[in-house]
């Protein structure tokens, strides 16, 4: 299995977004990977995916779950 952990800067916006997404094309593909994602800074810990963020994974049908930002 595949781990892969992808890292912005605070884990709100774009790490999030591409661990769902490489998630969801995983999975779609029958591959085993686990994805994660996490911030360098600190000033996002503990805030949920950005709401922008949120609403273009439902409009690309891309499935995601509860996430609280987290520093690497």
């Amino acid at each position: 299995m595949q781990k892969i952990l992808f890292v912005c800067h605070g884990n709100i916006c774009r790490s999030p977004m591409a661990q769902y997404l490489l998630a969801h094309l995983a999975a779609e593909r029958g591959l085993a990977c686990r994805t994660q994602s996490a911030a360098t800074s600190r000033e996002e810990i503990g805030n949920d995916t950005h709401p922008g963020t949120k609403g273009k994974l439902r409009e690309n049908g891309i499935p995601f779950e509860q996430h609280y930002a987290r520093q690497i």
